[in-house]
This record gives structure tokens, sequence and C-alpha cells, in this order.
């Protein structure tokens, strides 16, 4: 690594903060919200976005696009802009989503969320943190280079993406079904969409996700006539307690996570009958399951079907099993170059040690993990995401900047 290279690099970012703070302003203006949401895509957002950075210099930009009738441009947008390196070996990627959520109530906000407003050294506005902070970062790195007509060692590759807030149906899915080739499996990939106040937390792993949904069928009757019914909410409860001790049978523990176990919890309820002296005949439980990636969702599944057939035996009911969700995806190793050299560049630029971590939630990591292409969640954050006066520290775009520069000059 050239020292003074990267010194001048760091210099450029630190001393050119208020791009990163204009941008975020450029972009906050923007709704973009998932049809899920009450929105219309993220295309406006996405133009906005496009027209900031074919000004500012960074014009090699391609679009990889996802259908859907549903929003008024036709399209969720999912673009990529390159900065070509001396190498072709691998890219550096950092992939940051486009869409945000919702404003919630917005008598909890002290400003307008969708118009920055900067105070001590933050940006307060919905989405600046989650995602705009890691995708400002990304951009104030490769504008490092772009500014100073440097040439990185590495091609940066700055993904902004559709669609994360819920599902990444028309994102990081889509990108990967249809456009595999967009990612080399030597390519360091960070999503800057998860971390801590000190950048030291590198997410290489998630538990794998189940939700269940158990429909218990009876029969109804009479409270006082137990007898001529068939208590759908009786067995329904047996049934939860049973998969809720899942977290025994399934109960290696990892460290590396929080909690360190697997965890299966009962969640919604559906309504039942409508008078307390009514046995019901009908019964909807919902379980959300986050599990070690040391076990497979068919061992899971395996274990479910036993204690379903049981107890459709012991109370005569008949039970129907769906999925709502599901999703494993294998770790990526603490030995693979990108979470070695992530984790280089945080000691080298953060001055702190890193730590590996696995969490409980679902990213886009996970799409890239199941094709084999090692991913890591990254950043520096307060973790404001879909939080009221969400704000992100403008130092910590920058910091993150540098890191990012840092491994493109390695």
């Amino acid at each position: 690594m050239n020292n003074e290279e990267f010194n001048q690099l760091k210099d450029f970012i630190y001393e050119n903060t208020e791009m990163a703070v204009d941008l975020e302003r450029s972009i906050t203006a923007v709704p973009a919200l998932a049809p899920e949401n009450g929105g219309d895509g993220e295309s406006k957002k996405c133009a906005a976005l496009e027209q900031w950075l074919i000004a500012n210099g960074i014009k090699n930009l391609e679009h990889f696009d996802a259908p859907d009738s549903r929003v008024s441009s036709g399209v969720r947008p999912n673009l990529v802009a390159t900065i070509p390196g001396n190498l072709d070996d691998y890219s550096i990627w950092v992939c940051a989503h486009m869409d945000v959520v919702p404003v919630g109530e917005l008598s909890l906000w002290n400003t307008d969320p969708w118009q920055t407003v900067v105070k001590d050294g933050k940006i307060y506005g919905r989405g600046v943190e989650d995602n705009q902070q890691g995708l400002c970062s990304g951009v104030l790195a490769a504008l490092s280079f772009v500014k100073q007509h440097i040439i990185p060692e590495h091609t940066i590759k700055l993904l902004f993406m559709a669609d994360e807030e819920v599902g990444s149906t028309y994102g990081m899915l889509w990108l990967c079904k249809n456009h595999p080739e967009l990612f080399g499996k030597n390519d360091r990939i960070i999503i800057p969409d998860g971390g801590d106040p000190e950048g030291k937390t590198i997410e290489i792993a998630e538990k794998n996700l189940l939700w269940l949904k158990f429909h218990t069928v009876g029969k109804q009757s009479h409270g006082s006539r137990p007898d001529q019914g068939c208590n759908a909410k009786l067995a329904a409860c047996d049934l939860a307690m049973r998969i809720n001790d899942f977290e025994n049978k399934f109960g290696k523990k990892d460290p590396m996570f929080e909690p360190d176990h697997s965890t299966f919890q009962p969640t919604m309820q559906n309504a039942n009958v409508s008078g307390v002296n009514i046995i019901p005949g009908d019964d909807v439980l919902c379980f959300d399951c986050r599990i070690l990636p040391c076990y497979t969702l068919d061992e899971v599944r395996a274990e479910v079907a036993k204690v379903v057939s049981d107890v459709e035996k012991k109370y005569g009911v008949k039970i129907e099993v769906s999925e709502p969700q599901s999703a494993q995806s294998p770790a990526t190793s603490k030995d693979s170059p990108v979470a070695k050299e992530l984790a280089s560049a945080i000691k080298a630029v953060h001055n702190v040690e890193p730590k590996f971590i696995g969490i409980g939630g679902g990213t886009v990591a996970a799409e890239l993990r199941n094709m084999g292409i090692d991913a890591v969640v990254w950043s520096t954050m307060d973790e404001l995401a879909h939080q009221p006066n969400e704000y992100c520290i403008i130092e910590n775009i920058a910091k993150d900047a540098a890191t990012i520069a840092w491994l493109a000059i390695l």
C-alpha cells in the first residue's frame, strides 16, 4: 500500500464532507417508499442521485431495473456506478439501498423528515442513516479517487438497490436471479446496512429464518359442553408449548450471536370466537423462528411435522402448516479475503479491534452467500433505523469512506 496516496485520499474525504451532506440533502428530499408502504418506488430518487453523481464526475453508470407495474415508472431501479481500477482481479463493492421506510408518527419528529437538518455534527431526516449513510460513504470514497485523478488499484463498484425494506424482490433478489454475472467470486462485497458506533463489528452470518403459521381445525361447541366439540385452542396451546421447546431440542449455542441460541417464539394470534362461552373450532397461531446456521431448515421442518402429527392424534384436530417466510444461507468465513481485509482496514482507519458477529435478522448479504459469494455487513452507526428523528453522524460517513478507500488501494 502507498501510505502517501492513502493519506491524500483520506485528507480529501475529511476536507469534503460537505459533499456528502449535500448528497444527503438532495436525495432525502425525494421520498422513496415501496408500494407496500404507500409509495411510488425509487425511480425519482434514483434520477436525483444519478444527476448528482454525473454532476460530480461519476459518469460510468448502468441500470439493471426490475419491472414493476405497480409504480408509475414501471420499474424499480438498480443502479451501478463503476470507477475502473488498475487491476481486474476483483472489485470492491459498496451495496446500499435507496428505499426508506415511512415516517411513522409525525408528531414524534422534531424536524421535517424529508428536509435534512444539520446540527452538532449530525444530519437529521428519514433515511439519512438507513441506508443513505452507507450510500454516501461509498460515493465519497469513489470521489476521493475521481476528483484527484487517482486510479484505484482495484475497481470500485457502487450498487444503489431498490426494495430492501420490504423484501428485496425488486432489488438484490432480482439482481442475483437475473444478473448473477454482476458479482465475481473474488469480489469484496460490503453492505453498509448495519453496525455499531465504533465501527468494529463485521456481520458474517445470519440465523436461518422460519416463519410458521399453524391453522388448527377442530369443532365448535358451547362452553359448557366441551364433550360435544373439539377445542382447537387447547390443541394450539399444546402445540405452541411443544414448538417453543425446540429451543431445548435445537439447543446448541454460538457466542457470535445475540442471543447465542436458536429461538422459537409464538407471535401473532388471529381472533377466533367472539364469546367466552364458545369452544373454538378454529385457531390460527404464528411462530417466528430464528435458527443457528448449524441446523438446517429441513431438520426443523421434520421435527415440526412430528409434533403436529402427535397433537392432531391427541386432540382429534387437523393442523394445516404454512410458511409465510423462510430463508437460510451459509456464513462468510472469518478467513475470507473480504473479512480479513476489512478487518485490517478497520484497524488501520478506526484504530479499534474488529469483532466478527452473527445476527438474528436478515440482510441482502444472504442472497449473495447463497450464490457462493462472500459478503459482509458493516458500517459505523448509532442504529437509528426506522426511528423518529433518525440521524447519521457526518464523521462516520468520512471514517467509513476512508476505510473503503483503504481497501481499494491494497
